[in-house]
């Protein structure tokens, strides 16, 4: 007889941004803090840098 095959371990996803790898930021516009308007545009999440894994705190 075989041995059972063992089942991968979940990698838990990222909270921030769902295992997407990326967010939503909102677009900023004039001069130095400038003022937010309703568009948005992708960014990487910074928490997995882009991979959707949950951080490992070891």
């Amino acid at each position: 007889m075989a041995p059972r095959k063992r089942a991968k371990p979940r990698i838990p996803k990222c909270p921030d941004c769902d295992g997407n790898g990326d967010i939503a930021e909102t677009v900023r516009v004039g001069p130095r803090k400038g003022r937010a308007t309703e568009h948005r545009q992708a960014a990487m999440c910074l928490t997995c840098f882009g991979s959707g894994e949950a951080p490992t705190t070891e």
